[in-house]
């Protein structure tokens, strides 16, 4: 039943005209945006929500201050329980702490497009010509130079306390821009509950569930060696453990290994089921 409105001076019983969204009529009349269109579309989404970061500074406090002090705590409180020094623990913990830091940080997305949906930001791109995927990619790949500024500082914090990556520059590299790839596909995800759950708080409390224990049940931190059997079988097959063992090949000796493939090809996985999820459930709350 559509709504109608009332209008005092029409006669009783006269039906009224229906209630009709301009923004709505508009988008059922648009035409297709093309995959040029949509790239195109995409990068200007992307422009906008980095000039919304530049002005709201505290959106890098994350990616700033806790690649700091997790390397720092936990190479200085846990390196010498584990690995008999801080230097012996180091080439263990960056890896791990990359990964760590970067999960954390595309956590954020999700609780940014929900509180975004809440203010109605995403209402006004309802009656513009443009993709619908573009509003939700724009903003992840902007959040890509948080990830990029995370693992960055993760790496020049353990150098500065006396982690010596053999990989070299092209390994250390490799290992960023798998890490960054790595948030950017896991962020689908987040942004799937930003879309489907009733407020930010949910969609943080949500979010926070499922990646401590990917996070710390992986080899981000202690060899899975020393774990119980039972907890060793689940190590092994967590993506993060897989991203941690790639990330640590390469930075440390500059290798190409079998864990680099499992982890784009569960990033593959995630952005073939969750990206159509996230389009479709953004479509019906508009």
């Amino acid at each position: 039943m559509s709504a109608t409105t009332i209008d005092p001076g029409r006669p009783a019983g006269r039906p009224s005209r229906p209630l009709v969204d301009p923004a709505e009529a508009v988008a059922r009349t648009r035409p297709r945006s093309s995959p040029r269109e949509t790239v195109s579309q995409t990068l200007l989404m992307t422009w906008r929500a980095l000039k919304l970061m530049r002005h709201n500074p505290e959106q890098f406090f994350d990616v700033t201050f806790q690649p700091l002090l997790f390397t720092a705590m936990f190479a200085y409180i846990f390196g010498g329980a584990i690995a008999g020094s801080v230097q012996k623990y180091l080439p263990t913990l960056i890896p791990g702490i990359v990964a760590q830091t970067v999960l954390t940080c595309c956590m954020a997305t999700g609780t940014q497009m929900r509180e975004d949906l809440d203010k109605g930001v995403f209402n006004r791109f309802k009656s513009l010509p443009i993709a619908r995927i573009a509003p939700l990619g724009g903003p992840m790949l902007a959040d890509a130079v948080r990830y990029l500024i995370a693992a960055t500082l993760t790496f020049a914090t353990g150098i500065a306390i006396g982690y010596r990556p053999h990989g070299g520059v092209l390994g250390v590299a490799g290992a960023i821009v798998l890490a960054i790839f790595v948030g950017w596909s896991l962020a689908w995800i987040f942004t799937w509950f930003g879309t489907v759950a009733r407020s930010a708080q949910a969609v943080q409390g949500i979010s926070m569930l499922i990646l401590f224990p990917l996070t710390f049940l992986s080899n981000a931190f202690v060899s899975v060696s020393t774990l119980p059997s039972w907890l060793r079988a689940f190590v092994k097959i967590n993506p993060v453990s897989h991203l941690v063992s790639a990330a640590r090949s390469l930075a440390n000796n500059g290798a190409l290994t079998t864990q680099l493939l499992w982890t784009l090809l569960a990033c593959a996985v995630v952005v073939a089921v969750f990206c159509p999820l996230s389009v479709i459930a953004y479509k019906r709350k508009l």
